[in-house]
């Protein structure tokens, strides 16, 4: 049995103590297979009344509390977790399924893997139903920008789940051809990129109806990060919210 990055995962039978180190395979996870997951991190906030251990964050997680509740399997992910981490728990015998989502493919791909692999479930609803949604690219309909953080200001690039997201629902990422998947640029070349509109998530950064739209004159949208980034249930919802947006 092999992960995303084809390492290794030393399961011999279905994964039945799971600890998720990712917030958006922690929905899945708990919409799917609640039964199996006993622990998470601080950031894992969905669904809103999620009953399992905590394990402190994403990029500290406490190891120790970890290898406490005797997990069958860690899910991590590559951009999120640090490999220092994947890697002592690995060295304490622990099983980590690392998985590596940088487009909608990817992540439908990685999602079925998980649950039919390293679970021995079928895929549940809310795949099937995202794989139908996102099957067919949206027709181009609009030009957006997406800042990420402000202080310095950094926005979405290119070779991301959120630029390919966008790519598919018909939103064409003005900034994708920057260096860098997070590249730093300032906001006066946000503002000037002739994006039809602004797209301030409210994570990681917080951007509010306070926080964010007075930097720009171009016209700008307060829009959920969750269904940004987070892949699992929330692609359901984000394809009906990003196919709806007119600017």
């Amino acid at each position: 049995m092999r992960d995303d990055l084809g390492a290794d995962v030393p399961l011999t039978a279905a994964a039945t103590r799971v600890v998720s180190l990712v917030p958006s395979l922690t929905e899945a996870l708990a919409a799917s297979a609640g039964d199996r997951l006993v622990g998470a991190t601080d950031w894992c906030t969905h669904p809103a009344d999620l009953d399992v251990a905590r394990v402190r964050g994403t990029k500290n997680p406490d190891l120790a509390a970890i290898r406490a509740l005797s997990p069958d399997l860690v899910v991590a992910n590559q951009e999120e977790n640090r490999e220092l981490d994947v890697r002592r728990l690995r060295e304490a015998g622990v099983a980590v399924w690392v998985t590596r989502i940088e487009t909608v493919e990817e992540s439908l791909a990685s999602m079925s893997r998980l649950f039919t692999t390293a679970l021995d479930l079928p895929d549940p609803p809310w795949l099937v139903r995202a794989r139908e949604l996102w099957a067919t690219p949206s027709p181009r309909r609009l030009t957006v920008a997406v800042p990420i953080w402000r202080d310095p200001w950094m926005v979405v690039g290119c070779g991301t789940y959120t630029d390919d997201l966008l790519t598919r629902a018909g939103l064409v990422n003005v900034l994708a051809d920057r260096d860098g998947r997070y590249p730093s640029v300032g906001v006066e070349e946000i503002d000037r990129a002739g994006a039809d509109v602004v797209l301030l998530p409210d994570e990681p950064y917080v951007f509010t109806a306070d926080d964010g739209p007075e930097a720009f004159t171009t016209p700008t949208r307060l829009v959920s990060g969750r269904l940004l980034t987070w892949y699992g249930p929330a692609m359901v919802e984000a394809h009906a919210e990003l196919t709806a947006l007119t600017g």
